[in-house]
C-alpha cells in the first residue's frame, strides 16, 4: 500500500512497462507502492475475517433514505484489495449478489501510485461504483480538494466509512510520529466509522532492512521514532485518547499476524438509539 509524497527515484516514467525494475525488489519501494501486493498478502485472508453483512449491519437501508453508503479507501494500491472488499461486502451468506446492494455502497480509493492506479482504473470490473485516484493524503491542500469533490456529488460531507490496510507503518517511517498522528486525525475526521489494519513493528525493522541491503538511503525517520512496539495498541491509544473515537471491534489476525480494527466516533450514550446501540452489542459479542 503506498502512501507518501515521492516516490523512489524523484517521479514515475510514462511507459508503464519501464516501471517494472522501479518496483520488483520489494525494498525498493520504500512507500509501500509494491506493484503485485495481493501476491504476497492475498485479499481473501482479511475478507475471512470480515462479516459480508458488517455494512448493511452498521448503515441499515432506511426506507426514507436511499443514498448510498461511501467508503474511503486510502493506500489502494493497484486495486485487488478494493475491489474484493467490495464483491464481499456487497455478497449474501450464500455468495450470491445482493441485487440491490451495487446502488449503496461507493468507494473512492486513492493512492500516490500513478501507475498503480492507472492499472487501478483499467482492471477495474466495477467502474461505475470504485473511482480511483492519485492522491498523496499527506499533502493537505491536495487532500481537501480531491476528497470534497468526490462527497459534494453526493451532498456530503464525510465517509461513512474509512479503509486503512497496512499503511500505516509507511506513513510513520516517511512522517515521523507526528506524521502518524495527523494521518490518524485527519482520517478520523473524514469518517464516521474507520477499519485499520496496523503493520506490527517487526514489519519496519523488515522494511528498514531491505533497504539497507539493496544500499538505498535509510528510512529519514526509523530511527527516531517513539512511538514504536505494539504497534496496535499504539494506534488504538492514539484514535480513542486522541480523536474522539472508540474501539468497537477486532475481527482477529491475518496469517501475517495483522489485526482488524473497527473504531467509531464517541458520542454520548445518551445520543445513541437503541438501533445504534443494539448494533454495536452485536460487533463487542
Amino acid at each position: 500500500m503506498a502512501a507518501s509524497s515521492k516516490l523512489a527515484g524523484g517521479g514515475v516514467e510514462e511507459n508503464t512497462a519501464e516501471e517494472e525494475p522501479r518496483v520488483l525488489e520489494p525494498g525498493a519501494a520504500p512507500f509501500g507502492n509494491f506493484p503485485h501486493y495481493s501476491r504476497f498478502h492475498p485479499p481473501e485472508q482479511r475478507l475471512r475475517l470480515l462479516p459480508p453483512e458488517l455494512l448493511r449491519r452498521l448503515f441499515p437501508l432506511e426506507r426514507s433514505e436511499a443514498r448510498p453508503i461511501l467508503g474511503l479507501d486510502v493506500g489502494c494500491n493497484s486495486g485487488d484489495l478494493s475491489v474484493a472488499l467490495y464483491k464481499h461486502f456487497l455478497s449474501s451468506h450464500d455468495g450470491e449478489n445482493c441485487s440491490d446492494a451495487s446502488r449503496e455502497l461507493r468507494l473512492l480509493c486513492c493512492d500516490i501510485d500513478p501507475v498503480l492506479v492507472e492499472r487501478a482504473k483499467k482492471e477495474c470490473p466495477f467502474p461505475d461504483a470504485l473511482t480511483f485516484i492519485t492522491l498523496d493524503f499527506m499533502n493537505q491542500r491536495t487532500r481537501k480538494v480531491l476528497l470534497s469533490s468526490f462527497l459534494s456529488q453526493f451532498g456530503r460531507s464525510v465517509f461513512d466509512i474509512g479503509f486503512c490496510m497496512s499503511i500505516t507503518m509507511w506513513i510513520h517511517l516517511n512522517h515521523g510520529d507526528h506524521g502518524l498522528w495527523e494521518f490518524l486525525a485527519h482520517l478520523s475526521s473524514l469518517c464516521r466509522y474507520l477499519l485499520v489494519e496496523p503493520q506490527p513493528w517487526k514489519c519496519y525493522r523488515a522494511a528498514a532492512r531491505r533497504l539497507r541491503k539493496l544500499g538505498l538511503h535509510d528510512f529519514d525517520h526509523f530511527h527516531s521514532l517513539a512511538i514504536r512496539g505494539d504497534m496496535a495498541n499504539q494506534i488504538v491509544q492514539i484514535l480513542t485518547q486522541d480523536h474522539g473515537m472508540e474501539l468497537v471491534c477486532c475481527f482477529g489476525n491475518t496469517s501475517w499476524d495483522r489485526s482488524l480494527l473497527l473504531f467509531r466516533h464517541l458520542i454520548p450514550e445518551s445520543l445513541i438509539e437503541e438501533k445504534e446501540r443494539n448494533r454495536l452489542r452485536f460487533w463487542r459479542q
